[in-house]
């Protein structure tokens, strides 16, 4: 259930300061306005002054030792979950002939490529030896049959398949994943990347793959002649990333793709790829290529538009300048240090010898519906079976942890939780200097004061919050304190009453009554597409939202652990929804909290996100920045609870809470559970409460662990 606040329109004016008091020890605090909107508009400034200065250290640090360009495609093919292994074959799976001439031949053909995942496309194979191989790869939008001429427009001077096919080049045209809507309102190749996204492979990945294939046997049939990939479009990008990769490619020629990257972001969902502007723009790319010959196409790419409210990410293609396109090509040739990267058309990559040869007009066309019908079915079934193994692919992973003592499970513990935060989450070098902290009373009751507040967080960034603070705390005293955290499109006055929200139940003045310091930070998951904009500028450099949001926490806790009258020791993190699964990657990051509770998120995460077949799925929905790269093959909820222990942890879950049912939350707490119970010999450190209630706080048995666990008396009254 979504967790959001009706009136969003409604800016928070913030009271002045010189009406209201600041908490001790702080400045005042005159900011008015909606404070959120200023902190995601900062989040924004951040991270493009971040991808700025990504190309920078790229650019610093390339090389062009042989060691080093390998290591890239390495990293590359791992970005784009180019990782299985590709089947060998020498004979086609199926090869219908669809027409012949005396120097050429057509045929509808099916290959494997990996898995029990197959190719299809055409091939126009001449009946001498060929002078080349030629892979021309179609755009999303086309039919390999357009490249031929046998559908379309007509247009000669795009029907790259004849004209190489025409020179007595074997020429393989293969089908790639459209974009049209068949599934719901998502495209098919974003529904794809969604469950591929999630178990660490790309729709880019499996595509090339089925490239690469047929790489495999034109060595293996012609180990002479040249192969070279070509496409438009996505094709284009296929031909850049495939000829990156793969040595054995003798020549590339890429069209309406190759440009500036750095807006990657504003691209559809299916182009972005986890951690690439830190390491690769389309000029690097194309120094992998070097010395292998590079022919860029200036010619405008296609023009795509996904616009907000479809239920997936909003997106668009559009063309670079000719000068912009020229800039980057002229960057690859510096970087390499060669002038193997050139502009230039179709005919400037092919062979200069020329065999006539004549296409056959075919008798009849394959079923391209149903061919494509078949891809996409395979893709996906292929992604469910890495679903269902992905258990096995985690408990591998997670082998090294040992669970003999506590010290020794918490040094076993320590290069997952720098693996998590490195390679999951993703980390900024935030150094966390004076947070100059400022504050304003904003109301008062009989036994709490409340009080807006605002840290900074390195130099550009802050964290702005609503500090609970219970009254009649004596001279001495420490008293322990609970993080309380809201969910999607929340905000901290709903923790507190402000902006009533009943799922929250104002747990955060609840507990503050209760005798505990509180303290409500307003997160980045708010105002829809502005906020899920961000993950993809952060995706783009190895980042995610946690990436922000640790540090705010990291400085929050110093902060608080620096009060005179707050036990730095005793600090725990509560939230719901959103801030449920905050809840399960912020504490393994910051040690300073001592405790963690999850409440309405706790489930088979990996299932959740990437399962194709149920109606939980997040597949489903529009929470299109949901989704985390390889999370399947590493870190399930079970996962990031182990990175929390030894530490407490608690579930609370509502048997009416639409986020999964009943059975698969206790499967993935019953691992939790065991760690802790039979692994650690802490059973009190982890449960999990349920209770007959929808997606909301409920608060009994919550409140009792953290007074058992913060060590604080229940109180009387």
């Amino acid at each position: 259930m979504r967790v959001s606040c009706a009136s969003l329109g409604v800016l928070l004016v913030a009271f002045s300061s010189s009406a209201q008091e600041p908490f001790p020890h702080t400045h005042p605090l005159a900011w008015e306005g909606d404070i959120a909107s200023r902190l995601v508009e900062a989040a924004d400034a951040f991270l493009l002054k971040e991808i700025a200065a990504a190309k920078e250290k790229r650019i610093q640090g390339w090389s062009r030792d042989a060691a080093f360009l390998e290591a890239r495609r390495r990293d590359l093919a791992h970005m784009i979950g180019a990782v299985e292994e590709r089947a060998a074959f020498d004979a086609f799976t199926s090869k219908h002939l669809l027409g012949s001439t005396s120097t050429m031949e057509a045929f509808a053909v099916r290959w494997p490529a990996f898995a029990d995942v197959q190719g299809e496309g055409i091939l126009l194979e001449p009946t001498s030896d060929p002078v080349a191989q030629v892979i021309v790869i179609p755009d999303a939008d086309q039919d390999p049959e357009t490249l031929v001429g046998w559908k379309g427009d007509g247009e000669r001077s795009r029907q790259w398949g004849r004209l190489a096919a025409e020179k007595g080049c074997r020429v393989l045209i293969p089908t790639i994943i459209n974009r049209q809507a068949t599934h719901r309102q998502l495209s098919n190749r974003e529904f794809l990347y969604r469950s591929a996204f999630v178990l660490g492979r790309h729709l880019i990945g499996y595509e090339m793959m089925k490239v690469q294939a047929l790489v495999d046997w034109c060595k293996r049939q012609h180990a002479e002649s040249p192969v070279i990939v070509a496409g438009w479009g996505e094709g284009g990008l296929l031909s850049l990333y495939t000829a990156a990769i793969d040595p054995r490619i003798d020549a590339a020629w890429v069209r309406g793709y190759f440009g500036p990257r750095d807006a990657v972001w504003e691209e559809p969902v299916y182009r972005n790829v986890f951690g690439l502007l830190s390491q690769f723009g389309d000029a690097e790319m194309a120094s992998l290529i070097a010395p292998r010959r590079l022919v860029v196409d200036p010619s405008p790419s296609p023009e795509i538009m996904v616009p907000p409210g479809t239920g997936g990410k909003p997106g668009r293609l559009r063309s670079p300048s000719r000068v912009a396109v020229e800039a980057e090509c002229l960057r690859a040739c510096d970087l390499s240090g060669l002038g193997h990267c050139v502009i230039g058309g179709f005919e400037d990559v092919l062979p200069a010898q020329v065999t006539p040869c004549h296409v056959p007009n075919p008798t009849a066309l394959p079923d391209s519906v149903a061919r494509h019908a078949r891809q996409m079915h395979e893709l996906d079934r292929h992604n469910q079976q890495l679903l269902v193994e992905s258990p096995y692919t985690r408990k591998a992973f997670m082998q090294d942890l040992q669970t003999e003592s506590l010290l020794a499970f918490e040094i076993s513990a320590q290069p997952y939780r720098e693996y998590f935060a490195e390679e999951i989450i993703g980390q900024f070098d935030l150094p966390l200097g004076d947070p100059n902290p400022r504050s304003r009373l904003i109301r008062e009751t009989d036994r709490v004061a409340l009080y807006e507040v605002v840290l900074d967080v390195g130099e550009d960034f802050f964290l702005y919050g609503i500090l609970c603070w219970p009254k009649g705390i004596d001279p001495g005293e420490q008293r322990p304190v609970v993080v309380c955290q809201h969910g999607l499109e929340g905000r901290p006055q709903m923790l507190i009453g402000e902006e009533g929200h009943q799922y929250y139940k104002a747990f955060a003045l609840r507990l503050a009554e209760r005798g505990f310091v509180t303290f409500a930070p307003q997160h980045l998951y708010l105002f829809g597409d502005r906020f899920r904009t961000l993950q993809f500028k952060a995706n783009a450099i190895k980042k995610t939202l946690f990436s922000l949001m640790v540090p705010q926490h990291q400085q929050l806790t110093r902060w608080l652990g620096s009060l005179g009258q707050v036990d730095a020791r005793r600090i725990g993190f509560y939230g719901l929804s959103y801030g449920g699964k905050s809840a399960m990657r912020i504490p393994p990051l910051v040690p300073a909290y001592c405790l963690s509770i999850c409440s309405a998120d706790f489930n088979d995460w990996v299932w959740k996100n990437a399962s194709s077949r149920s109606p939980y799925s997040y597949v489903w929905t529009g929470e299109y920045e949901i989704f985390e790269f390889n999370l399947g093959s590493t870190f399930n909820y079970a996962e990031m609870a182990a990175l929390i222990a030894p530490r407490p942890f608690m579930v609370e879950r509502g048997h009416a809470d639409g986020v999964a049912p009943d059975e698969r939350v206790a499967a993935e707490f019953a691992k939790v559970r065991h760690l802790y119970a039979a692994q650690l010999k802490l059973p009190q450190h982890a449960r999990i409460a349920w209770f007959d209630g929808p997606h909301t706080i409920d608060g009994r048995e919550t409140f009792a662990f953290l007074h058992e666990h913060l060590e604080w008396p229940v109180p009387t009254d």
